[in-house]
């Protein structure tokens, strides 16, 4: 993905920010279970022992060492020491203290053993016997075979700054949080202290419907507590999946991960049998697994199969510790199934866990935990389908008055019982928010993030648009405001005045934005502007008045336009995935450097006009199925879908309305798409096809996105100059393979440095209509394709430092036209992207 307005402006400091907003919140030890974790070593050799078992003495209650003889319990049984055991071993108990952290590891001694000569006859490795019939038995295990069945569930969210050392909590800046010292805990993922900062509760109420497949969740009650931050909200947004052991790949924060289940598993996977014994009264076999190879997508863990259904009873794996991920220490899933009748595995207990940090493997710098529980309860099987809930277009639906339950009413329906630390978040947040130093440091944080310097009821900015330059304005200043969110969370009132030392013009804009409601979105906005502006310049690409675009600007920039706007808009979602907008947008163009107006130019009376005057009206359709947002007071943003979106876009221009001169209808037609491609990657299309029907001047027509900076942008063509092609009809084809470092993972000189590979190829095409194309003078390098399609073709490497990507851009044709613009053949461009 190339740099875009919120992706550069937002995503460059999402992660950062929210660290740094951690450090607001800093060892002691309040916990109402017993947590230990250690390691197991051969005394003599240091090596670590696996299959390991552990067990609090007196109790049923323990578990096995990992493939690197590490293990870790959290339990609330009572025990007063645990001990580890594993034959040719002695065994070894070591005292416990109760209802608190510890770190407990053993050496234990070889121990020789007389036993009886057994001989076993058998080829091959069980555990992948066992594993065959699982696999085999997939489909049935999978799905419930009932038409229709519901179940209860209660969801709870926890985000945990983690990393909480005595030098951060000493710090002179962090005295006015002491009081929430007293909520730290110690985690037995890594060790790691934290403190919950965040905590979402929900209740539902989930239908499913076999035939056609439908899945619909109805939210009865719904709580939320702990520090807003657009990083934590964008984060739990990609930590929504749902996690099925029996499919071939686990989609998890957008990237395919080969289960353990998977078809091709043995291609993956190592399986050991460990053990068999009785789980609930089932008899079950543990198999423990882990990846063949380095660095790929895949788990190392252990499950439980049941013995005469093949099914899974128990779930417990983390990622490759390898894996080619940015800002993740750990990520794994937890599940337990329970047997419902005599053959029926249902899913009960579901648990997603996760480490994320700026800097991987570090203990310096603050992060975050996130942990995802859903537990599901009584479940109910063949009911008669509910047309009511089926026939929602959301998949999802909140009862009205979901978020008002009260805290006797949580007390009594939520399936687990809050521990005194989560309930504690809704206090301690509360008296944070209302210390003025911490008021201080959000407003600092936010102006990082958005570009907006707060000021009482306003916000002051962008600061990136302060100053900026270009041919014809010369050195540009640029001061504007918006309303804060504290003055009107339904209005925002924005505008903005710039200036040009060379052209000495004043520019000058405002907007209106009002919220009839969020869900469904509903709003009214109003703009007007009278300002420079870049034609052909895609939407991702940076402004003209962005320092960026100066800085790193080729070429002469010198083909800008005066234009003066006036729009309205009414933005309305039916449903979730359908949203329409009707735009009335009057538009006033006046030629600046070196473009002119010029009409009918091959005549013997050219007409040179100083002005174009239009008058519009547009209806837009979106329709996009399961997309997942963003959502902020006024704006929201994709975060996700496994869908294609596609968008309808109708133009008419009306004559003799405020000025206008033309007539014209215009049609745009568009559709993107990303998709994950099994083990190698993920892949990315975007079309586009428009046509205008009239007779226009070509600041009218469609002048093809180019790109002249530095900066790789995918909605453009970027080896493209600025009004190089344009046309009346035209079609537009944008595809990009990401290959997450399939080929480099396997080179061992550039597997630590977890580049990743990235390939894309742009088309485009369109036709001029004759009478167009002699209506109006076009500049110098303007023309139509003439039959030739434009190509563009690069190949890059990803994830240098995390967040850089490099492109190598070749433009395969149109490089010998006749003009007098030099086209360059090739390019290197750079870009930001930060993802997993």
């Amino acid at each position: 993905m190339g740099i875009q307005k919120q992706n550069f402006y937002g995503i460059f400091f999402l992660i950062l920010i929210f660290t740094l907003s951690l450090l607001l919140f800093p060892n002691t030890s309040f916990s109402q279970v017993t947590k230990i974790m250690g390691h197991v070593t051969d005394a003599s050799t240091n090596e670590p022992i696996p299959f390991t078992y552990i067990i609090l003495k007196g109790t049923t209650t323990g578990t096995i060492t990992d493939f690197d003889g590490k293990y870790a319990i959290e339990t609330k049984v009572v025990g007063d020491s645990i001990t580890a055991r594993i034959l040719g071993y002695r065994s070894i108990s070591k005292k416990l203290i109760r209802e608190q952290f510890q770190v407990i590891n053993f050496e234990l001694y070889p121990e020789s053993l007389n036993l009886p000569e057994i001989v076993v006859k058998y080829k091959g490795n069980p555990a992948d016997v066992i594993m065959d019939s699982l696999i085999a038995n997939k489909k049935k295990n999978s799905r419930p075979p009932y038409n229709t069945y519901e179940y209860d569930a209660y969801t709870k969210i926890e985000v945990d700054a983690n990393n909480i050392s005595e030098k951060l909590k000493n710090r002179k800046i962090l005295k006015p949080f002491e009081f929430v010292w007293s909520y730290i805990d110690t985690s037995t993922i890594n060790g790691k202290s934290y403190l919950p900062v965040f905590i979402t509760e929900t209740m539902s109420e989930v239908s499913f419907r076999n035939s056609p497949r439908s899945r619909k969740e109805d939210i009865k009650a719904s709580k939320v507590s702990g520090l807003e931050n657009t990083s934590v909200t964008q984060f739990l947004g990609k930590f929504s999946e749902e996690v099925n052991v029996y499919g071939n790949f686990i989609v998890l924060l957008e990237k395919n991960f080969v289960s353990p289940a998977s078809d091709n598993g043995h291609a993956y996977y190592n399986y050991y049998l460990i053990d068999s014994t009785f789980l609930d009264n089932n008899w079950c076999y543990h198999i423990m697994f882990k990846p063949k190879r380095k660095q790929e997508l895949t788990f190392t863990g252990s499950l439980w199969v049941n013995d005469t259904t093949w099914a899974v009873k128990k779930l417990d794996m983390h990622i490759a510790s390898d894996a080619n991920l940015n800002f993740i220490n750990e990520l794994g899933v937890k599940q337990e199934y329970s047997l419902k009748g005599d053959h029926l595995w249902m899913l009960n207990k579901d648990v997603l866990f996760a480490d994320f940090n700026i800097v991987t493997n570090t203990k310096k710098l603050i992060g975050f935990y996130a942990v995802k529980t859903v537990s599901s309860r009584n479940f109910r099987f063949d009911i008669p389908p509910d047309d009511k809930i089926f026939s929602r277009p959301s998949n999802i639906f909140v009862t009205p008055g979901a978020e008002t339950k009260t805290n006797e009413y949580w007390d009594t329906t939520r399936f687990e019982r809050l521990s005194p630390t989560e309930k504690g978040i809704y206090t301690m947040v509360d008296s944070v928010k209302n210390l003025p130093v911490f008021k201080t440091y959000v407003d600092v944080i936010y102006g990082i993030t958005t570009g907006y310097l707060s000021w009482g009821k306003f916000e002051i900015g962008p600061y990136f648009k302060l100053y900026s330059f270009n041919k014809v304005e010369g050195s540009r200043v640029r001061l504007g405001a918006r309303t804060a969110n504290s003055l009107s969370k339904k209005i925002q009132l924005e505008g903005y005045v710039a200036y040009g030392f060379t052209d000495m013009t004043f520019k000058y804009g405002g907007d209106l934005l009002y919220m009839f409601s969020k869900a469904p979105r509903r709003d009214f906005s109003a703009s007007f502007q009278y300002d420079v502006e870049q034609l052909g310049l895609s939407p991702t690409a940076f402004s003209s008045d962005n320092i960026l675009s100066s800085i790193f600007h080729r070429g002469p920039n010198d083909k800008l336009t005066l234009v003066r706007d006036y729009h309205l808009a009414y933005e309305h979602e039916w449903f979730p995935g359908l949203i329409n907008t009707l735009n009335l947008q009057h538009r006033e163009m006046f030629p600046l450097g070196s473009t002119l107006f010029i009409l009918y130019p091959h005549s013997p009376h050219p007409d040179s006009i100083s002005s174009i005057f239009t008058s519009e009206i547009n209806l837009q359709t979106r329709i996009s199925f399961q997309e997942r947002y963003l959502t902020n007071e006024f704006y929201r943003y994709t975060i996700s879908s496994n869908y294609p979106a596609f968008l309808i876009s109708y133009s008419y221009g009306f004559p003799n309305t405020f000025n206008s001169d033309y007539e014209y209808h215009k049609l745009v037609l568009g559709m993107k798409h990303s998709f994950n491609v099994g083990m190698i990657g993920w892949s990315k299309y975007i079309i586009e096809a428009g046509r205008i029907w009239g007779t226009l001047p070509y600041n009218l027509l469609r002048i093809h996105d180019g790109n002249q900076t530095f900066f790789f942008d995918e909605f453009s063509s970027n080896l493209m100059n600025y009004y190089e092609f344009v046309s009346d009809q035209y079609v537009s084809a944008y595809f990009t393979h990401h290959f997450d470092g399939l080929l480099f993972n396997h080179i061992p000189l550039l597997r630590k440095l977890k580049w990743r590979e990235v390939v894309y190829i742009k088309t485009v095409f369109g036709t001029l209509s004759d009478k167009n194309k002699n209506y109006s003078a076009f500049p110098d390098q303007l023309r139509s394709f003439n039959d030739i399609p434009y190509w563009e073709t690069g190949a890059g490497i990803e994830n240098i430092l995390n967040f850089i990507r490099v492109d190598a851009i070749w433009r395969l044709n149109h490089l010998h036209d006749n003009i007098p613009v030099r086209t360059p053949s090739f390019g290197i461009f750079v870009s930001m992207n930060f993802s997993f």
